[in-house]
Order: structure tokens, then sequence, then C-alpha cells
């Protein structure tokens, strides 16, 4: 799995790089560091849509939590929070990927 870096937003005005940020999505998927402001996005370059996994490894009351989706169209743009649910042992999400063909993803965070 590789390693996604996290690109400030600034909160007061200002456009993030996507495409600069986003990179190519491993094929035996990624990790994300998570927290509040903190959010995946997966550009669909592909003709077909594409599904994002984000593994939810803890359980609520001993029930255990489904893993998030985010199933982005063709030629579309998705954005999932990565919500300090998903953090596993390593710190960091952990982001599955139906396909990579075509799809690019960043993680951005609100900055001050």
């Amino acid at each position: 799995m590789a390693a996604l870096a996290v690109t400030q937003v600034p909160v007061n005005g200002g456009l993030p790089d996507l495409e600069g940020a986003a990179v190519a999505a491993a094929a035996l998927g990624d990790t994300a560091p998570c927290g509040p402001g903190r959010f995946l996005v997966m550009v669909n370059g592909d003709a077909s849509p594409h599904t994002a996994t984000v593994v939810t490894p803890g359980t609520v009351s001993g029930l255990a939590v489904p893993d998030a989706t985010l199933v982005v169209a063709a030629g579309e743009t998705g954005v999932l929070p990565l919500a300090p649910l998903f953090r596993g042992t390593s710190g960091r999400a952990a982001i599955t990927y139906d396909a990579v063909t075509s799809v690019t993803v960043a993680v951005l965070e609100l900055g001050q």
C-alpha cells in the first residue's frame, strides 16, 4: 500500500492544486491520515464507474461498523471525509479500489 500525503486547503481563500496533489491510485490500495477536516478525493478518468472502500476497523457497542464506500461515476470526482473512525492500528486509514485504471486520488485537509 502506498502512503498518501496531505495537501492543505486554505480556508481563507485560494484553491488547492488538486491536479498536482492527485496521484495514481495504487493497485494494492493506499493509506491516508485521517481526522477532522481531512478528505479523500477520487478522480475517475475512466469510462466506467469505480469504487473506493475505506476500512472501518472499530466497533460500536460490540458491533462491527460497515466499511465506507465511495462510488464515483465515469468522468466524475468524489469526496469522502476521512473520519477518525477509519484509523487503523497504523494510525492511518486503509483504502482499496475495485480498479485503478485512470483513477487518481488525493487527501485534502482544511487548513487555517
